[in-house]
């Protein structure tokens, strides 16, 4: 069992989950002023092989952290030295909300999972933005997505103005932007992926991003037909990619305590559980998209194993977040490393 491994036994699984997020989350952000992180920026470095080009850009690894980490840019540059070749921060508001009372965020340890109704808690999006844009000049900064979403306050009739402030303020920072239509934890949200709503939201943002490209995120909760017409106007619309997928409300095959489940409530679940639906969502839509369509898989990913199994299925990048919690802070660097090896054996 590792030290880490421990210390989540005995130390973390004992705090409330999100009070033990925002306790790493600050050992992170303040990695770039210590000596620690100058160490930690050579050890855990991608090799060079591992670099993938897409988007326009240059990821030095194909694994990131997805959006949710880090919802308010805080944190990019000290999850830059830990190894992720990308950070997605967000979800990012136009209007800044304190998101969905507490608690908001549940474990479920033995599905190595999580459950969470966050609710889109955030500064804003001009606050962020201007954060976002101090680290530019930053040596070795990652590559930066910036997730965006709906206010809360905001009718969905009135969303398209809402994403429309959001993409304004934060594409001119953004590496690339994503339109996020599938967090459960927002009140009508979900709904905008009903293509009649989708296409006239993606065409506004599309207007406001200009160049920076521009990716929608999904739900694995959609069928297969839904899963290909969002596919389909992707393409139709110009899209530079697709995120799959976001977290699910189904509880289905969880081995947890029952009562553990129920105490959970409503809400996201991520992790292992959401593995084989993940997987199922980026063949088919790599069966049914261009070649050159960026696929960023995310969803119950942990291990260099799995992420190479993304990669296998078409995926050309892949994200992970809920094992970062299972597997402590060298994760990043672990599944680089293991990718080198994979490549190596073949």
């Amino acid at each position: 069992m590792s030290a880490y491994s421990l210390l989540f036994r005995h130390f973390f699984t004992r705090l409330d989950p999100e009070d033990a997020h925002h306790l790493a989350f600050d050992v992170i952000r303040a990695l770039p002023r210590t000596r620690v992180g100058d160490w930690m920026r050579r050890y855990t470095a991608p090799d060079p092989s591992l670099a993938v080009s897409t988007l326009g850009l240059t990821f030095d690894s194909p694994f990131g952290v997805a959006a949710g980490f880090d919802k308010d840019g805080r944190a990019i540059l000290g999850l830059g030295q830990l190894g992720f070749g990308h950070v997605e921060v967000g979800t990012l508001t136009a209007k800044a909300q304190p998101g969905n009372e507490r608690p908001r965020l549940f474990r479920l340890v033995d599905d190595r999972a999580v459950v969470n109704r966050m609710g889109f808690n955030n500064g804003g999006a001009g606050p962020a933005a201007l954060r976002i844009a101090e680290t530019t000049v930053a040596p070795r900064r990652p590559i930066v997505g910036v997730n965006i979403g709906k206010s809360r306050v905001v009718d969905v009739d009135d969303a398209i103005d809402d994403y429309r402030t959001s993409a304004r303020a934060l594409a001119p920072v953004a590496d690339y932007l994503v339109v996020n239509v599938s967090s459960p934890n927002t009140p009508g949200l979900r709904g905008l992926q009903e293509l009649d709503k989708l296409a006239p939201l993606l065409v506004a943002v599309r207007e406001e991003a200009g160049s920076v490209p521009l990716l929608v995120k999904i739900a694995p909760d959609l069928t297969d037909d839904e899963v290909r017409r969002i596919a389909e106007l992707a393409v139709s619309l110009g899209l530079d990619g697709i995120i799959a997928t976001n977290t699910t409300i189904s509880r289905d095959g969880l081995v947890s305590d029952p009562a553990k489940i129920t105490a959970a409530g409503a809400g996201g679940l991520s992790g292992a559980p959401l593995a084989a639906r993940s997987l199922e969502v980026l063949r088919l839509l790599r069966s049914v998209v261009p070649a050159s369509l960026c696929i960023i898989s995310v969803g119950g990913v942990e291990t260099a194993e799995d992420v190479a199994s993304r990669l296998d299925a078409g995926a050309t990048l892949v994200q992970g977040y809920t094992a970062f919690l299972y597997r402590g802070p060298l994760w990043a660097c672990e599944i680089n490393r293991g990718l080198l090896r994979l490549r190596g054996a073949h």
